[in-house]
């Protein structure tokens, strides 16, 4: 009988010791973003790490329903799409007061980043942000990176283009909704 038992045993030992790690591959879900477009569901992993503050603010905004319904005001091609301001200008923000800078040295703008946009001072960021279609090395150290695509670029891509010059929308598309993962 113990015999049979230490082959058993081994067998065992061998599928736990080969089972795919399972805490690497867990979901923070409460630093990722679910943003419903008409095309899909985009999800964007946050990046506490490396800006605070404005993944803290771009929560606060996600819990308070405040980019629901919001345009994608400024859209260009093979640039980026901007969304955040409740008046759909690209000139609004939010309640809350602008937030200091916090550039990465380290993370480059690459197909699928969020951007914080601004005005020309470094500190007033608010609620509107941008997700690049495509690398923007001028943008490097210039923009707060708080998040990156994980999943559903293919539903940004189709995002209704504007204007090439200025990327103004003649009828542009909305955020559904936008809901912090581990709120649902």
């Amino acid at each position: 009988m113990k015999y049979i038992a230490l082959p058993l045993f081994l067998s065992l030992l061998a599928l736990v010791a080969f089972k795919p790690e399972t805490a690497s591959a867990q979901v923070d879900k409460e630093n990722m973003l679910y943003v419903e477009l008409k095309y899909g569901r985009v999800v964007i992993k946050l990046l506490p790490d490396v800006a605070p503050k404005h993944v803290a603010r771009i929560k606060k905004l996600a819990r308070e329903k405040f980019y629901d319904g919001l345009k994608f005001h400024r859209v260009i091609k093979g640039f980026m799409a901007q969304t955040g301001d409740p008046q759909g200008t690209g000139s609004g923000g939010s309640s809350y007061p602008d937030l200091p800078q916090e550039f990465s040295k380290d993370l480059k703008f690459k197909r699928g980043t969020l951007g914080m946009a601004r005005t020309s001072d470094p500190n007033s960021a608010n609620s509107q942000f941008f997700i690049t279609f495509e690398a923007t090395p001028w943008l490097d150290g210039k923009y707060t990176i708080f998040g990156q695509v994980e999943r559903g670029m293919q539903f940004v891509d189709q995002i209704k283009k504007g204007d090439p010059r200025s990327g103004r929308v003649g009828d542009p598309d909305i955020i559904v909704s936008m809901r912090v993962a581990s709120d649902l």
